[in-house]
């Protein structure tokens, strides 16, 4: 009976969002009193370089004596959209489970393009490592995260260490990483949105994630749906998986099936956690690192 009444939710909240945003509707349907919320704090002077920051909330979680640890999560959207507003389901459900979570918008297309939003990321983590004690944060449990495009951030953030050296940081600062459904080997470029980005078809040097892997690589975590159709796994997170390994990286794969591109993403949110176990997944991988 409750498998049923899980299908019974899956399938209103579906019909919802073929007339509205995924992304808008799962928001709306996710709690406010699980977390405490800084919002709209600037790691830059450009409006796009805001942050938001899910605290978990002191009546749930005492601040342990080492601090909470923390994610920095970078959102997709082909780099032509998206908003961390959009994103409060995913601060809560890592909030909820004493994970300080920090969502960061960063520029976008035709307003920039590569590697520009590369810089506001590192940016924003460079925020986020000066600050970290201000909120009861751990030094030593910071991972930085994404889906999607914003898995991509997360990758070369990671594994390059070109964008954090501007702010006088490395990749060592990482505990690990977490990619989501990314493009880690993806020329030449398919997808229209994307073309303009990476200046199509002359792309500039060095844009792969994959070609930056090392055996000083930091921790990390891929998670796939089986069923992506716009990202495809194998050429992607699996492959990247396979170089990391092969290297002696720790990295762990999940593969979920009954998911999509999308939907690995909104397994975070509270009606849709029956879809796939992607929040204790992560969990597991924060909390034994």
């Amino acid at each position: 009976m409750r498998y049923i009444t899980r299908i019974a939710a899956f399938f209103s909240v579906t019909s919802l969002l073929s007339a509205c945003s995924p992304i808008t509707v799962i928001d709306a349907l996710t709690p406010k009193s699980t977390y405490q919320a800084a919002n709209n704090i600037s790691y830059g002077s450009d409006p796009r370089q805001q942050l938001n920051i899910f605290l978990p909330h002191s009546s749930n979680f005492a601040v342990p004596n080492e601090g909470y640890p923390v994610v920095v999560f970078f959102y997709g959207g082909s780099w032509n959209f998206g908003s961390k507003e959009e994103y409060r389901f995913l601060g809560e459900a890592l909030a909820s489970r004493g994970v300080i979570t920090i969502i960061a918008d960063y520029r976008l297309y035709p307003q920039v393009r590569y590697p520009d939003f590369l810089d506001d990321c590192a940016m924003a983590v460079g925020w986020v490592q000066h600050h970290l004690s201000d909120y009861h944060g751990n030094p030593n449990k910071l991972f930085v995260m994404g889906h999607s495009a914003g898995a991509y951030n997360a990758a070369m953030l990671a594994l390059d260490g070109r964008w954090l050296k501007k702010q006088g940081l490395s990749p060592t600062i990482f505990k690990g990483w977490i990619g989501l459904a990314g493009p880690y080997n993806f020329l030449p470029i398919e997808n229209e949105d994307v073309k303009p980005v990476f200046f199509h078809p002359h792309y500039p040097e060095g844009t792969q994630p994959i070609d930056f892997v090392s055996v000083s690589a930091p921790k990390a975590f891929l998670g796939v749906s089986r069923s992506d159709d716009l990202v495809d796994p194998e050429r992607n997170t699996k492959k990247l998986a396979s170089k990391l390994k092969e290297l002696g990286d720790d990295v762990t794969l999940k593969e979920y099936t009954n998911t999509s591109h999308t939907t690995i993403m909104g397994a975070f949110a509270r009606p849709l956690r029956f879809i796939a176990p992607v929040l204790d997944d992560v969990v597991a991988f924060i909390s034994n690192s």
